[in-house]
């Protein structure tokens, strides 16, 4: 008989709540964690009495009224809304498009049919019926003006590669509006956890044996052994040791500061477009919480490729990798024992809502303990 029904490797969302929702069900869990805290990427800490978002800015915000309830019982929300504001040179745009941007790149602009009409002459004759990539369907979307300012150098820094090489679906996330409104999320709920993220994950793991810095594919066929189950997390081409070779991510890094003043930019995220920029944005993380501390932290965030030992954060979804994502999933599939969860065990973006509904659903077709 197995020491463990569930070794679940990985304590960020989809780690925590599967061993949440698992030990509520009867089940022994056992989570294991590469790093030396818990909590993933979600994972804050307190720096100078700020929440400081160590691996990124993390926005909750979700139209998925259960997922919303589900994540209020471990923490209070406040009201923040994420505006972002891009820097071109020497210009600042609100982001996403929306009016506020259309009147400050076009001065005699004033309504959205003048806005309208001028976006429809900028694309004119550049129009591509069947976008083949990113730089076509931006200039599709806003017309050349506004691609050039603020998504040509940004995505570029972001991907690591020109924007005529991307996929054309990366840019339809980004909304685009003709009212004045700078809430960059459509979602009904939005908000940051008071006290951060951490807190939640802590919650969720309250009573679960938790071993952290502890390397999952170290050991794995110990781990193997003393469980019926696996829940792994972590990137699936590493837990077949790369047979069929890695997928590509991009990963990011940030310099970190304190700085001595009560506010550095005016906004948690400042995001630079233009190319003479190294860094793709600026976290100054008192604002997600609305501090009033007498200094501030802010983090310069780079985007850069991904090798292995690197952490990986965002999938490179095109048709290669898709390609060979499939080949791993079936390996996985001819392996009951193993599931693969979150962003890099499923190689998709997943936002924080995404996460959280995936593990609830999966979970969902899972018994409680006889």
């Amino acid at each position: 008989m197995a020491e463990y029904d569930y070794i679940i490797a990985g304590s960020g969302l989809y780690g925590a709540v599967c061993a949440y929702e698992l030990t509520r069900k009867g089940y022994k869990c056992l989570v294991l964690e590469k790093r030396d805290h818990i909590g993933g990427n979600i994972y804050t800490e307190s720096i100078e009495g700020i929440n400081v978002h160590k691996y990124g800015a993390h926005i909750f915000h979700t139209s998925d009224k259960e997922v919303w309830d589900y994540i209020n019982g471990f923490a209070t929300f406040n009201n923040y809304i994420n505006a972002p504001v891009a820097r071109y040179k020497n210009e600042c745009y609100n982001m996403p498009f929306n009016m506020n941007t259309f009147t400050k790149v076009w001065p005699d602009v004033f309504t959205p049919q003048e806005a309208k009409a001028r976006i429809e002459s900028e694309i004119g004759s550049e129009y591509t019926a069947n976008p083949s990539n990113l730089e076509e369907q931006a200039i599709n979307l806003v017309g050349r003006t506004l691609y050039e300012k603020l998504v040509k150098g940004y995505t570029e820094k972001q991907w690591g590669r020109d924007c005529t090489e991307l996929p054309p679906f990366i840019i339809k996330r980004l909304p685009v509006r003709f009212t004045f409104d700078n809430n960059y999320f459509n979602d009904r709920y939005q908000g940051i956890p008071e006290g951060g993220y951490t807190a939640i994950i802590e919650k969720m793991l309250s009573g679960i044996e938790v071993r952290t810095s502890v390397d999952f594919n170290d050991a794995k066929d110990k781990w193997l052994s003393m469980a019926d189950h696996i829940i792994y997390t972590g990137a699936i081409d590493a837990y077949y040791g790369y047979c069929y070779g890695n997928l590509e991510y991009r990963t990011v890094y940030f310099e970190t500061e304190v700085l001595d003043t009560d506010n550095y930019q005016g906004n948690a995220v400042i995001n630079y477009t233009g190319l003479e920029v190294p860094y793709t944005r600026v976290i100054e993380h008192k604002h997600f919480e609305f501090g009033k501390q007498p200094k501030t932290v802010i983090s310069k965030e780079y985007s850069t490729v991904w090798k292995p030992g690197d952490e990986p954060y965002y999938p490179v979804n095109d048709d290669k990798n898709n390609a060979l994502y499939a080949k791993y999933q079936a390996l996985a599939s001819k392996d009951p024992k193993v599931i693969f969860g979150g962003r890099l065990g499923q190689y998709k973006y997943l936002d924080m809502d995404d996460t959280i509904r995936a593990a609830l659903d999966f979970l969902s077709s899972i018994p409680a303990k006889a």
